[in-house]
């Protein structure tokens, strides 16, 4: 059984993909071998929404966050602290466990990067008053992203989809913070995160999807979803010499533990 710690069923890509849409997805994912999932907010929008399908299956969990690319395009920076607040405030009635998705990314460089940063650190701030995990966007700004986390050494994270060096892995995972592989480390042209993955603690790793986004090899550029979750478990397995049921089971206890849910 696998949990799925980083996901986003609220895109409209399954709608438009699968007969009855993410619900019937869903419940026929959580009826196989998907134990949980972490549904990921990347706006205030989307995280309503976010929390809205948790309510409707009881092993999905939601995370509230302003991802870089949606900073300053929904409200001023005051304001998204305030609504983001308010849905924090009822953290357990909507099933949140982490403040996500936030960081930078550098890759579009579509929103100015001090906004980023101020968003950034906002909800950094915000994590650490609620007590709650934060869940790390980081798209080549590996540096800026490792300065602004060791700013804040009260709140713990996850990078999700990681994509830094094994050095600053080490360095996260002695500061306290794990790290979590998607269906990249499966892509015949990525030996550089497999060796990245290989040298991570099983005691520190989550596996996700980011779906609709990354779907493993042999599925890569169609939509992914927690079903296909086994092939990346698969090679994170090969690479560790456990078994994909060993691997499934750790990383489920990982989760589980991070995001303080019982499974």
């Amino acid at each position: 059984m696998f949990f799925d710690s980083h996901a986003h069923y609220y895109d409209a890509r399954f709608e438009t993909e699968f007969d009855g849409g993410a619900d019937a997805l869903l419940k026929t994912l959580f009826d196989g071998e998907v134990s949980c999932i972490v549904n990921v907010g990347d706006s205030l929008k989307s995280s309503k929404k976010c929390i809205a399908q948790a309510a409707r299956f009881p092993k999905m969990y939601a995370a509230a966050g302003i991802h870089p690319s949606c900073a300053g395009t929904e409200c001023e920076l005051d304001a998204a602290r305030r609504a983001l607040c308010e849905l924090l405030d009822d953290a357990e009635k909507n099933k949140i466990v982490a403040v996500g998705e936030i960081g930078f990314d550098y890759h579009y460089d579509d929103t100015d990067r001090d906004v980023q940063r101020q968003y950034f650190e906002m909800q950094m701030r915000v994590a650490e008053m609620y007590g709650l995990p934060v869940i790390i966007h980081d798209r080549e700004a590996h540096g800026d992203c490792f300065d602004m986390v060791c700013k804040y050494p009260r709140v713990r994270g996850v990078f999700h989809s990681y994509s830094g060096s094994t050095e600053t892995a080490a360095d996260l995972i002695r500061r306290g913070w794990i790290v979590s592989f998607s269906g990249v480390v499966t892509f015949k042209n990525a030996e550089r995160v497999r060796a990245v993955a290989k040298s991570v603690p099983l005691d520190k790793l989550l596996i996700e999807t980011d779906c609709p986004y990354l779907a493993p090899h042999p599925h890569r550029g169609e939509c992914n979803h927690s079903g296909l979750l086994r092939y990346t478990a698969e090679t994170l397995a090969d690479l560790h010499g456990v078994t994909v049921e060993e691997l499934g089971r750790i990383t489920a206890e990982n989760a589980a533990s991070f995001f303080g849910i019982n499974l």
